[in-house]
C-alpha cells in the first residue's frame, strides 16, 4: 500500500479519532456525521472509508491486535489453565471496555481483510489455548470447542445488562468470568 500524503494522513487519524470519540458515546457512526465532526468534506470521509463498517472495523483494529498479540503471549505460557484463562479473561474484558469490539465480533461478514485475519487468529488461538487445557486435564472434558464464543457473548452481555454504570462494567466482567472460569476448571 501506498504511504499516505501528510495532509491525507492527518485527514484519516482525524477521521478515526473522531469514529472512536462517537463510538465510545454510543452514537451510531454515520460517515456524513463524523465529516461534519471532524471539520472534513464528506467525500474526504467516503474517499478514506468507503462505508461505515470499515471505519468501525478501522476503529477497532487496535483492539483485535491488541488481543492477537495477547494471544500469541498465551501460548508462550507453559500453564495450560493461566494461558486459557488468561486469554478468556481478557477477551472478555475488551468486549465489555471497547464497544467498537463487541459490535465487529458480531457481525457476520467483515469488510476489511485484516479484520477477517485478526478474529480468525482469535479463534485459533482459543481453540488451540483449550485443546492445551483439556489435554493438560485443567478444563472439563465435556467443554467443546463451539462452546466458547456463545459463553463468552454470555457474559459480555450479561455484564452490559447487570452492570449499574459504565464503571462498573468491568469489575462486574471480571467477577463473572472468574465464576465461569471455576465451572470450567476440571
Amino acid at each position: 500500500m501506498t504511504p499516505l500524503r501528510k495532509d491525507a494522513a492527518r485527514n484519516w487519524d482525524r477521521i478515526v479519532t473522531v469514529a472512536r470519540e462517537l463510538v465510545d458515546e454510543g452514537t451510531p457512526l454515520q460517515l456524513n456525521d463524523v465529516a461534519r465532526r471532524a471539520g472534513l468534506g464528506v467525500g474526504t470521509v467516503y474517499r478514506h472509508f468507503p462505508t461505515t463498517e470499515a471505519l468501525l472495523e478501522t476503529v477497532a483494529t487496535p483492539c483485535l491486535e491488541a488481543l492477537a498479540d495477547h494471544g500469541d503471549q498465551a501460548l508462550k505460557d507453559d500453564d495450560a489453565w493461566r494461558a486459557f484463562s488468561s486469554f478468556l479473561t481478557r477477551l472478555v474484558e475488551a468486549q465489555v471496555s471497547d464497544p467498537s469490539l463487541a459490535k465487529v465480533s458480531a457481525t457476520a461478514e467483515d469488510v476489511l481483510p485484516r479484520t477477517t485475519e485478526l478474529k480468525q487468529q482469535l479463534m485459533a488461538t482459543g481453540t488451540e489455548l483449550l485443546t492445551r487445557a483439556r489435554t493438560a486435564g485443567a478444563v472439563r472434558p465435556d467443554l467443546a470447542d463451539g462452546d466458547l464464543i456463545p459463553l463468552m457473548c454470555g457474559v459480555a452481555y450479561a455484564t452490559y445488562v447487570h452492570s449499574d454504570s459504565p464503571a462498573d462494567r468491568l469489575p462486574t466482567a471480571r467477577r463473572y468470568v472468574d465464576t465461569l472460569l471455576r465451572g470450567l476448571s476440571a
